[in-house]
Parts: structure tokens; C-alpha cells; sequence
């Protein structure tokens, strides 16, 4: 750029330390932040020259706005070119290691077995590990990617991994996104927060020119110093944006600058030649930047008179860049800033813009190489021309299978059969494209969409009664993913009736027979499918189908652990021969299921991680099962005491959201955010998705309720989702003992006040007594296949004992310790909250010395956890039982002695003397000895005057 770099110090010198501290082995991420014209380009593009003169690798890659055609890795392919031309040798040295990553390289031979869903993790494991290798010490790499805004959903995913390989490298990754462009639910925004808290990243917020940055930049851009009232219009007008305020500058003087800034970036290519306006908007038809041959093909089909002269166009881009329109950017054409390239698209008119894109249609369909399946694929939907816009979306969601990107390959796919019926002669299998668009959805998280294709596709071969059986299997399976077990199973059972002899298709319909029938608890219809499954898959190889079966057997041997674990891990092995990962996510989280059901938490967790990890890098992130794993992810943090928030991940589809913010809700209740109620009461619609976000949401919410008082409400929402949860999954579902014991937890609570007040308890005793039955109940007849109930569901069942006696007044220390030692398994935030419930039972038996010690441990497991409510209640315990608890200061004024204080804030509140001894665990005759004392201290005749008084003398302050 022309205009010398100004301003920006401490930008520049973050930049510069991350470079230095990278020389030396300690790499970072930079997120470089900022409104669109603000200055980001102009910072790395003076960044990297520097760093280029002190031997810095320097590469700068960018995002490219394609709209719905998007190109997966597109920033990650275009840096790995330069990389190469960097350090061939190295580069070509990692991908003879890892073949998968030649898939970003233009005219390379791609690996085989593209349907290798390894290959993805491969694929990023080669680029960071080219890019380590091009990085070295005292000459680090400095990687820029630009745009991150318009990152599509595999870019994104591939540069988190990135960024969480950070250790010891010589590699600085400065990523820059606009801010103005971030609305709520962009993708982007939460994996920048999320990217934020990594130890290895800073962020670099851009703002405006502050006023003497201004000067000095206007300065440079006019090579005078600017008139005081000449700055203070551009200032104003521009609100120190640096684009802006070039651009207002170089217009010209106050009157002649029209007003609006869209007409300002306009006003700079209407005063050229028309010839170079008419490159411009060809130029802008591509977007910000475009390959110059293209650029030149499609001037050359676009057959413009303005251009037909012999060296015209050469002529119109040197003046384009002459006047900054255009400026060269590695090798490529690019608009001085985006906003120009918009401003000048967006003064096309229609059927103008239509000509223009078909002039690069023609050029692409002249010479493919010329671009990408997904430009072409561009061009063509806004030409329009439906055939071609068609054939190059199937090749676009080909490319992006390759480089295994199923969320880019469904949108491709979604464009094919959006005009399949407007091509007279598609070329291909229409029911063939909606099964791989069910699979690309599936992969992507879109369980509903997945099922809705797949239907599609049985529905379209009612006229080949074969083919049409082996898809109602896809169908089945598409079923169960979305909590449809009894239309899973009759869609099965007719898939098997419909393929005669053993195949693949018969051993996947018996197997999914099995895994139908063993969701609705018809274990013998399951377990004989499952075998007869086994045998067919094992005479024609169909590994992937048996590894399915034999999980279902695992699950219905429960009662028999080390078979049922041994069962599993022989099927993850040959699932994983198979490199069926779909299945494998299943076998793994029965795997995690058993473990967590055993209360081997800490075994649990790591497997659960582990296997999210593995889905990451294949591609599944977003497939039931990985999801369901992420889920075990959060419920073991928070199990074993994680109370920190986690937003879900950046390009979660909404019903993965919303069951990650279910479990979520776990946290969100113990660490007491204010908007827990409503965030649970929210998830409802959700319900229908998966049974678990009633199960999740319900029970916390309820349990939230009930902390707010609002017992109606908490025992309406108990009714609710038990009556749901037992329609859809089962009457004796093994959720309700733990939602049964915090409703009593709440009825007991409620009991306890009332009492103080002299009111009656009876409906709360009578629904009290029918939550513990339900409870009992369940354990009885809705224990696991294992037989035995596992450590949780012992837990709670006796947390719902001890929470009925308190209720009933009986606050039994023993009930509690039992409830202690089951919840011992790892359960910490219980742990803590039955050490508070026990330490109060031990004050009501007089047995202190304990109840301190079981208050103190409490307390300090509650705080260490950041679990406020829990932590107040206890040391709210503590002051009126007046234990000598760490941490816990007790009430006292100037005048009144602090027991007195305590007496006076519950006279206050209108108890008696009973109720207050009651409260505060002591007799009732101690209560009035304390309430004469402070009568009398305080002059007052009464209780009403006592409280009046106390408060003109300010002596009911808060302790």
C-alpha cells in the first residue's frame, strides 16, 4: 500500500514480542479483532514485511465469502501451497507421512479409501505438522488467516485443533475476523470465546483512530498536515476508521465529499476511465480477490467493447491500480478493502450481475482449472444457469467429502436436489444423492434432516421392493437417532422381511432388529436378532454390522460385568478393522455408559474424552452418539466438582446445543446463576429431540425451583416430566429416584418453614409420602439389566429416605450418613450438599463437636467448587446453630450480644419463641430468656417496638 503505516504501536510491539517469544520455542495464537476498515490488513500486511526482513516465515492465507457455495479448508489449502513453496522438503516429507493432507494440494493424487474417516485426523495432524516443521529456531513461521468471519465450519474446526497443538513450536497463528459482522448466533463468536481462554492465546482487540493517531494517519494519506476543521470533518464523518478517513481525505475538499460513505467508496471508481470501472465490477463479480488468469478469462468471455482493444485490459488494471482500486495480493487481483468490492458489486444491476457471473461461468466451464467445483458452482446458481449450477454443486460436495467436511458436503448436496426437478437430466441417481446427503447430515449433527432424506429415499423406490428394503434399514437406524424405537423397529422388521438370503443389507437389518427392540425392552426379540445378526455378518465379512450386534448382546448381558465389558471392547476392536466410526461411537459410549454406571467416574471421563476427541477428528463431532458422548463429557466434570460454564461448541447445529446446555444445567444450578429457571424452562420444546434434555433440564430446573420457593411450580414441572419421560422411555425409568429425592429435598425444605410458622404440612407429608413410594418403586422394577442398582441410583435412593424423615420432622443422622457414603463414589458436589444436610441433623441430636467438623468440610468443598447457594446455606447453618465453622462470621452489634442478634432479626420475621427456638436449636424457655434480655437492653416495652428501635439505631445490619 502506498500510504506510509502509521500509528499502532502497541499492536505492533504485541505482534512482535509473540514473534520473538515463538524464535525461542514458545508459540501463540493472536485473535486480531476489529471493525471492517479499521485497519487489520494494513497491520499484518506491515507486520509481516518487517518480520520478513529478520528472516521471519511469513504466510498469509484468507476466508473467502461464497455464500451458500462454500469451500472447506479453502484458508488452510491456500497456506499450505505457500508453505510448501516455503519449504518443500519439508512440507513433501510430512505428506508422504500423513497421505491424507495431499488432499489440500492442488493436482495432487489423493490417498485411497477416501471413505476413511481417519483421514481427517491425519489431515490436521499434517498441516500443524507442516507448519511446525516450516517454523524454526531464531526464524519462526508467522501464519496469518484472514477473515475468519466467513471460515466455514471445517476451516473453524481445523484451526481449534491447531491451536490446542500449540507446546513448543516456532509458530505464531495471527487470526483476524471482523467484529461488526458477528451477529448473535455466528458461528465464529463462541469459538473466539472459546479460543480466548486458551493459555495460548492473546486477544487483540483493533479499535478506531484514537485523535492524534488520526492526525498523524491523515497526514501521511494527504502528505500535508490537514486544516483543524478539515481533521474534525473527517473525524466525525469517519469515527476514526482508517479506511474511511482515507478515503473521505483523498475525495477531495468538504463541499464536494457527498455525504454518504457508500457513495464516498463509490466516488473512487466512478471518476476513472470506463474501461477500468467496467474491470472493477467484473473484478467484484469474484468478491475481494480472484486469481488474475480468471480474471482475464472471464473479461475475455464477457466480451465487453471497453475492453476489446489489444493490451486494454493490461492498461485498465494498471490504472485500477494506480488509483488503489486494485492492489496485487500473492499473486492474486484484490479490491483495496472489501467494502470496495461490495460497493462496487452492489451498484451492479441485476441482470448486470447475471451477465458478469455468466461470463465466469463460461470462463470456468472453458478451462476447470482455471477454479474450484464450488466457484464454478457459484457462478452458475447466480448466472443462472440450473444444469451446470447443479453437475458443479455435486462435484463441490464431492471435494468436500474428500477432505471430509460433512457439513460444506450437505449444503453442496441440499443445492443438488433443491434443483434436481428444474434439470431435465440430472445424470445421475436421485435416491443414490439422498443417501448421501442423509449420511452427510448425520455426520454434520442434523439427525432430523438425515431421517427426513432417508424417508425420502424409501419413499421413492416404492416401484423396486429390494432396494427399498435395504433403505428402510438406513431408515431404521435414522429412527433411533432421533428417539423413534417402535417406528425403528417396524421399519427394521419390514427391511428383513424384504432381504431374502445372507448379505450385508440382512446382517445391518437383523442387527438393527436388535438394537429396535432392546430400546423398548423386548430383550428376547432383541438378543435372538442380534445373534442370528452375528451369524449372517460373519458368513459374507460384514464386520462393521456384527460389532453392532455384539454391542446390543453386551447391553442385554449386564447383569454379567466382565462379560458385558469384554463383549464391548472385542466389538470396538472389530468395528475399528471396519473403520466403521459411526459404529464405533456407539460401542464407545456403552463403553463410557458402564463405566460411569459402575461410579468409575475418573474412567468414565477420560474414555468419554478420548472418544469426543476421536469424533473431532473424523469428522462425527456432530453424530448422536459423539454427542452423546460430549454430554458424558460435561456430566463428569460437574460429577467430580466442575462447576465452570462451557458455552457449546461454535457450529453446534441447535438441537446439539440445546442437549449440551442441558447437561450444562447441572453446573448452572449448583454454581446458582440467576437465570437457571429460565434457561431450564427454555430447553421444553426440546424435549421431543432426545429424552435426556427432559431428563437433564427438568430435574435441575426442578431442583432450582424449589432453592427459589416456588414449590408449586417445582412439583408441577416433577409431574411433568416424570409423566413425559414415562411415555417416552419408561413408567419405572431409573431418572425419577433422583428427581423424586430433590422435589422432597424441596417439600422438606417447605416443611420446615411452614412449621416455623405455624402452618399445616399435611399435603405436603401426603405428596411427600408418594414421591418416596415412586422412588422405592422404581428401585424395585426399573433396575438396570445388571440387576443391582449402580452407586448413583443407590445414592439417590437413599438421599429421597433421609429427605422424607426430615420432612416428616425426623431429621435422621444415620439416613444421612448413608446417603454420605453411597454419594462417596465421586460425586462431589453431593458430597458436599449431604455433609450440609447431615451437619444439621447432628446439631437437631446435640452431637456439635460433629456437626462442626461435617459443616467445616462442607464449607470449604462448597467454595472451593463455586457453589454460592450451597456455601451460604451452610454458613448460614453454621450462625444459627452457632458452630465454630472457618470462615463463618457470626452476628453481632454494639449493644446486643450475638445470639441476641440472632433472636432479634427471627423476632423481626414475626416467629414465636418456640418457633425461634426451633430455628435457631435451642429450648424454648433459652428463647425468651433472650428475648426479655433484649427488650430490656433496648428500652423497648414490646417486640414491635424492639425491631422499630433496633432499626433507628442501626442494629439489624447484616452480619
Amino acid at each position: 500500500m502506498s500510504t506510509p503505516f502509521v500509528a499502532r504501536e502497541a499492536q505492533v510491539a504485541q505482534l512482535e514480542a509473540a514473534l520473538a517469544r515463538a524464535g525461542g520455542g514458545e508459540p501463540s495464537a493472536v485473535l486480531l479483532a476489529g471493525d471492517a476498515g479499521v485497519g487489520k490488513t494494513r497491520l499484518l500486511l506491515h507486520v509481516a514485511e518487517t518480520a520478513r526482513t529478520q528472516g521471519v516465515r511469513v504466510v498469509v492465507s484468507h476466508c473467502v465469502d461464497l455464500g451458500e457455495i462454500g469451500v472447506p479448508y479453502l484458508p488452510f489449502a491456500d497456506a499450505l501451497v505457500q508453505l510448501r513453496e516455503v519449504d518443500p522438503e519439508a512440507v513433501d516429507a510430512v505428506v508422504a507421512e500423513r497421505p491424507a493432507l495431499a488432499r489440500l494440494l492442488p493436482g495432487a493424487a489423493a490417498p485411497p479409501a477416501p471413505d476413511d474417516q481417519t483421514g481427517r485426523l491425519q489431515l490436521f495432524d499434517g498441516f500443524v505438522e507442516a507448519a511446525c516443521m516450516v517454523g524454526r529456531p531464531g526464524r519462526p513461521l508467522l501464519l496469518v488467516i484472514e477473515d475468519l468471519h466467513w471460515a466455514d465450519a471445517s476451516s473453524r474446526d481445523l484451526l481449534r485443533f491447531a491451536v490446542a497443538r500449540l507446546r513448543d513450536q516456532h509458530v505464531v497463528v495471527v487470526a483476524s475476523y471482523r467484529t461488526d459482522d458477528l451477529h448473535r448466533r455466528h458461528p465464529w463468536r463462541p469459538l473466539a470465546a472459546e479460543l480466548a481462554r486458551h493459555p495460548r492465546v492473546e486477544r487483540l482487540e483493533l479499535a478506531p483512530f484514537a485523535p492524534d493517531e488520526l492526525r498523524a494517519f491523515a497526514t501521511a494519506v494527504a502528505g500535508r498536515p490537514l486544516g483543524e476543521a478539515a481533521l474534525r470533518g473527517v473525524a466525525e464523518r469517519s469515527e476514526g476508521n482508517a479506511y474511511f478517513a482515507e478515503e473521505l481525505i483523498e475525495a477531495g475538499p468538504e463541499p464536494a465529499l457527498p455525504w454518504s460513505l457508500a457513495e464516498v467508496v463509490r466516488a473512487r471508481v466512478d471518476g476513472l476511465d470506463p474501461a477500468v470501472q467496467h474491470v472493477a465490477r467484473i473484478a467484484s463479480t469474484a468478491g475481494r480477490r480472484v486469481a488474475e488468469p480468471l480474471l482475464r478469462a472471464a473479461v475475455a468471455a464477457d466480451a465487453s467493447p471497453l475492453l476489446a482493444e489489444p493490451g486494454a485490459v493490461d492498461a485498465a488494471l494498471r490504472e485500477a491500480v494506480a488509483h488503489q482500486v486494485l492492489v496485487g495480493e500473492q499473486g492474486e487481483i484484490a479490491f483495496r478493502h472489501a467494502l470496495l468490492a461490495e460497493a462496487v458489486y452492489g451498484d451492479l444491476l441485476p441482470g448486470e450481475q447475471s451477465a458478469l457471473h455468466r461470463a465466469y461461468l463460461v470462463a470456468l466451464t472453458a478451462e476447470p482449472s482455471l477454479g474450484r467445483p464450488s466457484q464454478l458452482a457459484a457462478h452458475a446458481l447466480r448466472a443462472p444457469d440450473l444444469p451446470v449450477a447443479l453437475a458443479a454443486s455435486r462435484s463441490a460436495a464431492e471435494e468436500a467429502h474428500r477432505l471430509l467436511a460433512p457439513a460444506e458436503e450437505l449444503r453442496h448436496l441440499e443445492v443438488v436436489l433443491r434443483l434436481w426437478d428444474a434439470v431435465a437430466d440430472a445424470g445421475e441417481d436421485r435416491i443414490a444423492v439422498l443417501m448421501t446427503a442423509a449420511t452427510a447430515a448425520s455426520a454434520a449433527g442434523q439427525v432430523d434432516r438425515a431421517m427426513q432424506l432417508t424417508r425420502a429415499a424409501v419413499d421413492a423406490t416404492a416401484d423396486d421392493p429390494g432396494r427399498q428394503a435395504a433403505l428402510r434399514c438406513d431408515l431404521a437406524r435414522r429412527l433411533l437417532d432421533v428417539e423413534r424405537p417402535r417406528d425403528a423397529l417396524r421399519e427394521a422388521q419390514a427391511a428383513v422381511a424384504g432381504l431374502v438370503g445372507p448379505s450385508a443389507a440382512r446382517a445391518w437389518g437383523l442387527a438393527t432388529v436388535a438394537r429396535s427392540a432392546l430400546n423398548l425392552d423386548l430383550d428376547t426379540e432383541a438378543r435372538d436378532a442380534a445373534v442370528e445378526a452375528i451369524a449372517v455378518a460373519r458368513e459374507v465379512d460384514a464386520a462393521d454390522a456384527e460389532s453392532d450386534a455384539v454391542t446390543t448382546l453386551a447391553v442385554l448381558d449386564a447383569e454379567d460385568p466382565e462379560k458385558a465389558s469384554r463383549l464391548l471392547r472385542e466389538a470396538l476392536e472389530t468395528v475399528r478393522r471396519a473403520r466403521d466410526v459411526v459404529t464405533e461411537m456407539r460401542v464407545r459410549f456403552n463403553l463410557v455408559t458402564d463405566l460411569f454406571g459402575a461410579g468409575d467416574v475418573e474412567g468414565a471421563g477420560e474414555l468419554a474424552r478420548e472418544s469426543v476427541e476421536r469424533a473431532r477428528r473424523t469428522g462425527l463431532t456432530w453424530q448422536v452418539h459423539a454427542v452423546q458422548l460430549a454430554m458424558f463429557v460435561e456430566l463428569v466434570a460437574y460429577t467430580r466438582g466442575d462447576l465452570s460454564r462451557r458455552e457449546p461448541a461454535p457450529d453446534a447445529p441447535p438441537g446439539v446445543a440445546s442437549m449440551l446446555e442441558a447437561v450444562g444445567m447441572y453446573a448452572a444450578v449448583a454454581r446458582g446463576d440467576a437465570d437457571a429457571v429460565d434457561r431450564g424452562l427454555a430447553l421444553e420444546p426440546e424435549w421431543p429431540r432426545d429424552g435426556l434434555v427432559a431428563l437433564h433440564a427438568g430435574g435441575t430446573t426442578i431442583d432450582a425451583l424449589m432453592r427459589e420457593e416456588r414449590v408449586d411450580e417445582a412439583l408441577a414441572l416433577t409431574d411433568h416430566v416424570v409423566d413425559f419421560l414415562g411415555r417416552i422411555w419408561w413408567e419405572h425409568f431409573l431418572g425419577a429416584i433422583w428427581i423424586a429425592a430433590v422435589a422432597l429435598g424441596g417439600l422438606a425444605d417447605e416443611a420446615e418453614r411452614r412449621r416455623l410458622a405455624g402452618r399445616d404440612v399435611s399435603d405436603l407429608l401426603e405428596r411427600g409420602d408418594a414421591l418416596l413410594e415412586r422412588a422405592q418403586d422404581t428401585a424395585v422394577h426399573g433396575k438396570p439389566r445388571g440387576g443391582r442398582l449402580g452407586p448413583e441410583g443407590r445414592a439417590w435412593l437413599a438421599r429421597a429416605r433421609a429427605e422424607h424423615a426430615r420432612l416428616h420432622g425426623r431429621d435422621d443422622a444415620a439416613l444421612w450418613r448413608t446417603a454420605l457414603v453411597e454419594f462417596d463414589y465421586g460425586y462431589a458436589y453431593e458430597v458436599a450438599r449431604t455433609r450440609a444436610r447431615l451437619a444439621a441433623a447432628l446439631v437437631a441430636s446435640g452431637e456439635r463437636a460433629e456437626a462442626t467438623a461435617e459443616a467445616a468440610q462442607a464449607l470449604a468443598a462448597a467454595t472451593a467448587m463455586g457453589a454460592l447457594p450451597l456455601a451460604a446455606s451452610v454458613r448460614d447453618l453454621a450462625r444459627r446453630a452457632r458452630l465454630d465453622v472457618p470462615g463463618v462470621r457470626h452476628a453481632t452489634t454494639d449493644v446486643l450480644t450475638p445470639r441476641e442478634a440472632e433472636v432479634l432479626s427471627l423476632v423481626a420475621q414475626g416467629l414465636t419463641n418456640g418457633q425461634i427456638g426451633e430455628r435457631l436449636f435451642i429450648s424454648t424457655k433459652t428463647a425468651s430468656v433472650h428475648v426479655s434480655n433484649l427488650l430490656a437492653k433496648l428500652g423497648a416495652s414490646g417486640r414491635t417496638e424492639a425491631v422499630s428501635v433496633a432499626h433507628q439505631r442501626g442494629l439489624m445490619r447484616q452480619p
